[in-house]
């Protein structure tokens, strides 16, 4: 076998080297005198060329599939920012709502009491409000310490809602005039005609057609769709001329015997934020 001789290839080196130096030389040379480009210079150039598109075109695929990646990133994080500004925004839209619903409420409460002279009232938020009792019960934040007492009305936007039922020392529990209790919550109220008053009671809420009940009605007055319905203050229990409602029809009862006025609400309970307890009429001891 042969040994390998380095001497020998450095010598085959040397000569390539001086071969291509020589050759681009004399062609250099020559295109300085042609303006014009030889073929073995020609022929280099393209290998030159050849050789740098085949070495760095992986290069340049990588650099931009970095760049890509690089760009993805990029993207993912201003998606995310985008997202966390909508969820932002998103929030402050249902706040605005919420603080225009609020508003509204105020406004409201603002106009009833403007129209309530002639009684002491006081202003209540509703602080709890259970599902299972949505139609039958409120908490309110007013109590005995502010000089809340039972049975005193309660008022909301545009009418009577119910009665303070329970009080304890810095709130108070509210019964609806939806409430299915029949034992309780009754109010005596005045039906005002074209052809007079009618006097009855308050003793129920018929659900089926979201009407309050009014029976045991005094006298043959006709009552008429749209009628007027107020408390009478009779008894003593509550006090007079607070709205509650419209008439809706009025129909005999069960037996024959009486009339059954069904009333339209003048306030919806179901979006009630903050109420007014009357405490008393002006003047009453």
């Amino acid at each position: 076998m042969k040994k390998f001789n380095p001497n020998k290839n450095i010598i085959i080196t040397l000569i390539i080297v001086i071969i291509i130096v020589t050759v681009l030389s004399i062609t250099m040379a020559r295109r300085a005198v042609d303006q014009k480009a030889s073929f073995a210079q020609v022929v280099v150039n393209d290998t030159v060329a050849t050789v740098d598109k085949v070495l760095y075109t992986p290069v340049r695929w990588f650099e931009d599939g970095v760049g890509s990646i690089q760009d993805l990133f990029v993207t993912y994080q201003e998606n995310e920012r985008l997202k966390g500004r909508i969820d932002n925004y998103d929030e402050v839209v249902q706040q605005n709502e919420s603080q225009k619903r609020e508003i509204a409420n105020l406004k409201e409460e603002l106009d009833l009491n403007e129209t309530l002279t002639n009684y002491e009232k006081k202003a209540a938020n509703v602080i709890s409000r259970s599902p299972d009792s949505w139609q039958d019960i409120m908490i309110v934040d007013q109590g005995s310490n502010q000089g809340i007492s039972d049975n005193m009305a309660v008022m909301a936007k545009n009418g009577l809602i119910g009665r303070v039922l329970e009080v304890n020392a810095n709130s108070s529990k509210v019964e609806l005039l939806t409430s299915d209790n029949q034992t309780s919550n009754h109010f005596p109220v005045r039906i005002t005609t074209e052809d007079g008053d009618a006097f009855g009671l308050l003793k129920g809420y018929d659900r089926r057609q979201q009407a309050l009940v009014v029976e045991e009605l005094t006298g043959e007055t006709g009552i008429k769709k749209d009628d007027t319905v107020q408390t009478s203050g009779l008894g003593g229990n509550s006090p007079s001329d607070l709205n509650v409602g419209k008439v809706i029809e009025a129909e005999p009862d069960d037996f024959g015997l009486d009339r059954k006025v069904y009333v339209q609400p003048a306030a919806d309970v179901n979006d009630v934020s903050v109420v007014t307890i009357i405490e008393r009429t002006v003047g009453e001891d």
